[in-house]
């Protein structure tokens, strides 16, 4: 008789996470995981006392892969990181970002959150300087509005032919660019 192969809570997490890639988190039960790592539920339930609890991990798990896809972004400043993170994890991990963004769920931040967040981050812009807060929060709804249309269009598969990673990249820049400057603009006009 061979021995007993044993799994850990990572390689659990691990099966369980590309499960969720796959199928979403309602993919993720004991017998689809015990399936995937080729044994019983039992080390399943050895190492998580709920199925809601590996969730949780493969939660974790999910904004761990997130951060480091921020991690990796060179732009010149948060905002710009964001989106252009936003995009590569809806390129390479589309159903994970439709479970996250386009489906209400309980691990996502509120809008509001993350809104106070990025509004505090846009104030240290050198482009934003002496911008009062309800402006920093109009040009950021108008680029986040922006960036998650173009980010669920590309988990969705539905941008055209043409339209490659590096293109959609492109793209998203430059319509902050264009944003910024209209806000600019606008900003000029009011002080007339």
């Amino acid at each position: 008789m061979s021995p007993k192969t044993k799994f850990n809570k990572e390689d659990i997490v691990e099966a369980a996470f590309e499960i969720a890639r796959e199928k979403g988190f309602s993919g993720i039960t004991a017998r689809s995981v015990a399936k995937r790592l080729h044994c019983s539920v039992a080390p399943i339930y050895v190492n998580f006392e709920t199925i809601e609890g590996l969730i949780a991990a493969v939660v974790e798990r999910v904004f761990a892969v997130s951060d480091k896809l921020l991690s990796e972004q060179k732009g010149p400043n948060l905002f710009e990181n964001i989106g252009k993170a936003s995009l590569t994890f809806a390129q390479e991990y589309p159903v994970l970002f439709r479970e996250l963004v386009m489906k209400p769920n309980q691990y996502m931040a509120s809008y509001e959150t993350v809104e106070n967040t990025m509004v505090e981050a846009l104030a240290e812009d050198e482009a934003m300087r002496g911008w009062t807060i309800d402006e920093r929060k109009h040009l950021f709804l108008k680029m986040r509005i922006f960036q998650m249309g173009l980010s669920v269009m590309v988990a969705n598969g539905q941008v055209p032919s043409w339209l490659d990673d590096k293109a959609a990249e492109a793209l998203l820049l430059e319509m902050g660019e264009d944003l910024l400057l209209a806000q600019q603009m606008k900003r000029k006009e009011h002080k007339k």
